[in-house]
């Protein structure tokens, strides 16, 4: 053949210098490594002919330690195709940040996750050597949370839609010792997703390992450069292997990530250090968590580029373009990101929509509930905690390290802040943590189910740090809620030693109310903020700000719950989570009731409006006649009742009576 046409791709590692000659900051075997392919094409010339050249390249210049690129960019450079008109044309996935979270997230919060690694506690934290069993930094803890709630989001969606390969998740950590940590923070489920936390699923890869594996040394040489979690991902995949092949196996693995009936088919995450090798195709990566330093941008557009190729590139029959693909996240400080119209004329203004969530000015008007997942009836033994043998505990803040830490003095405990340790200190996880601390204890003589010890224990233990039996000292800090409850955390050991004897067991049957082990207990506080495309109308008893309508205000149950005296508080039950399991045709289902009520009288009041009642209504209401007896008997949540609605006008008849038959 003849007259042939040479096309270089990655051609950034491929050329020309003057014999002999040193660039600043590059090696020089990568010099002689560059010029080797030119030089076999010059030969080529010579022998065949060769007609053009053509060199493709993301980053067409001469590798520096420079940050200014203008004096390495190769002089030759006719068209350039960027990551934006990429992004843009839909030919690579778009990159974004996640915004999907269980949390309420300050504005400066965001901004740590948007650079991780640039905190100056994870910095540190991070970039020093240090075992796999340290701890993680909290921010990377709760980075990773946010984004394998998101990833798991996106998990079900693939599994649903019939995908045969999981989405993955890669990290680029700075060091070793840093991958090691994140693998044994996932292995032992420091991060509360269990989905991600299996260790056959999880590949941690070392450039030392790939490097070793590229380089063909002898299989003792392979071995010693593999950790052992290094070892462990390899041997995770169910194929027998010998250790002569386990250096490209490796290889193997890491090449194939995403591709079905290939050693990485089930790989759902990738832990690396460095970066991923150039030419990676994996086109299953739909999470990014970046955990190093990023100089430039040049950087973020390579770890970027890892996640960017598309699962699918089929046109749309109805637009004649691509269906969008995203890849989400975190801690890579990307700033190339491109709108979503190409058009030149403005986007139309969005449909209205009213933001609905809780007000923190109502927080007077809060209605909390138990999380029951089921109810299990049993012979259960039954928690009791005397607590008017009990004398007041008082908690002293001059007895506490972590306050003087901060303050010369008690009476400078105002410049602490409050609202971070708040975040430490938040009431349900006091409450969780003591009762898990009384758990082991009290389990050896528990004949019941260890879910029931639990769930009661959080019930009286929360019973107790409501009550006036602790006292707080200096006094005006119990004044402010937000201070009572972090001196109360900070002393969590005290109140544990303090509770455990006067804690006894009785026996009785009973139905016993399963609690979601993470959530308890929800409140109308939980709302995560939603928008509303109907009609709102604001509240005034409601600690929700607006309640939306189906029909006129004047027609509505709100506007009758607003103004009945009978009514103390409510809350229309639109995404706040209460939830009550129930069978229908063999099919375990979710019965969200309509409103939550609590009366004057303390008592509550779940509220149903119905006109007429179909077979599955009449389902749903034995499964919550349950709810209400279980709860009632179980005690701790107050008294519950149930009640329908059949029309507007007879709802204020129905709250008298709901408010009578609790007094009586």
């Amino acid at each position: 053949a003849r007259n042939i046409v040479v096309i270089n791709d990655e051609a950034h590692h491929a050329w020309r210098v003057p014999p002999q000659s040193k660039i600043k900051g590059v090696a020089k075997d990568e010099i002689d490594e560059a010029t080797k392919w030119l030089g076999g094409c010059d030969r080529i010339h010579q022998a065949r002919g060769i007609l053009s050249c053509f060199d493709f390249s993301a980053t067409p210049f001469t590798p520096s330690v420079r940050k200014s690129r203008g004096e390495t960019l190769f002089n030759w450079i006719i068209s350039d195709f960027g990551l934006n008109d990429a992004i843009e044309s839909g030919l690579v996935k778009t990159p974004r940040f996640v915004i999907r979270d269980d949390g309420k997230l300050t504005k400066e919060y965001k901004n740590r996750f948007y650079h991780i690694y640039k905190d100056s506690e994870v910095k540190e934290n991070l970039g020093r050597k240090a075992t796999p069993e340290e701890p993680l930094p909290d921010l990377v803890i709760n980075g990773y949370y946010l984004l394998g709630k998101d990833w798991l989001e996106t998990a079900k969606a693939w599994k649903k839609a019939g995908f045969s390969t999981p989405p993955v998740m890669i990290t680029v950590a700075n060091r070793t010792e840093t991958s090691a940590r994140i693998k044994y923070a996932f292995d032992r489920h420091q991060i509360n997703i269990d989905e991600l936390c299996d260790s056959e699923l999880t590949l941690q890869v070392d450039s030392k390992v790939l490097n070793a594996a590229d380089s063909q040394e002898s299989d003792n040489a392979i071995k010693s450069k593999l950790s052992k979690s290094d070892r462990s991902s390899i041997t995770s995949v169910k194929r027998k292997i010998s250790k002569k092949e386990q250096g490209e196996f490796l290889r193997q693995i890491v090449d194939t990530v995403g591709q079905v009936g290939k050693p990485g088919e089930r790989i759902q995450q990738v832990i690396s250090v460095g970066m991923l090798s150039e030419g990676w195709d994996a086109k299953t990566v739909t999470h990014i968590m970046g955990l190093r330093a990023f100089s430039s941008q040049l950087l973020c557009e390579q770890v970027v580029g890892r996640g960017l190729r598309r699962t699918a590139y089929e046109v749309n029959p109805e637009t004649g373009l691509l269906d969008p693909e995203y890849v989400n996240i975190f801690g890579v400080p990307f700033s190339f990101l491109p709108h979503e119209s190409g058009e030149d004329i403005p986007p139309p203004p969005p449909t209205p929509k009213t933001e609905i969530k809780p007000v923190y000015e109502k927080k007077e008007y809060e209605i909390k509930w138990p999380n029951i997942i089921r109810i299990d009836r049993v012979s259960s033994s039954v928690l009791k905690l005397a607590i008017e043998r009990l004398e007041t505990l008082e908690l002293n803040a001059k007895e506490l390290t972590v306050l003087t830490a901060l303050a010369p003095d008690v009476s400078q405990i105002s410049f602490i802040d409050w609202e971070i340790l708040d975040n430490r200190f938040r009431l349900q996880k006091i409450i969780f943590e003591t009762a898990r601390e009384i758990f082991h204890r009290l389990l050896p003589n528990w004949k019941g189910k260890k879910e029931s010890l639990l769930s009661q224990l959080i019930v009286l233990v929360e019973a107790f740090i409501n009550s006036d039996k602790i006292k707080i000292n200096p006094s005006f800090l119990a004044e402010d809620e937000l201070k009572r409850r972090t001196i109360i955390g900070l002393n969590m050991t005290k109140i544990y030693q303090y509770l455990l004897p006067a804690f006894f067991i009785e026996s009785q049957q009973s139905s016993v109310p399963i609690f979601d082990r993470d959530r308890p207990i929800l409140s109308t506080t939980d709302l995560p903020i939603w928008y509303a495309s109907k009609t709102c109308q604001y509240t005034q008893k409601s600690h929700i700000n607006y309640c939306t309508l189906d029909g006129p205000w004047e027609g509505s149950p709100g506007w009758e719950l607003d103004r009945n005296p009978n009514v103390k508080a409510w809350a229309k039950s639109d995404r706040l989570g209460f939830e009550i399991f129930y069978i229908f045709k063999g099919v375990v289902c979710k019965y969200r009731p309509d409103y939550l009520i609590k009366l004057s009288n303390g008592s509550f009041l779940i509220l149903e409006t119905k006109e007429r009642d179909s077979d599955r209504d009449i389902i749903k209401r034995n499964y919550l006649d349950e709810w209400v007896k279980t709860v009632n008997q179980y005690r701790g949540f107050g008294q519950w009742q149930r009640a329908v609605s059949r029309k507007a006008a007879d709802l204020s008849q129905i709250l008298a009576q709901a408010s009578l038959t609790i007094n009586n």
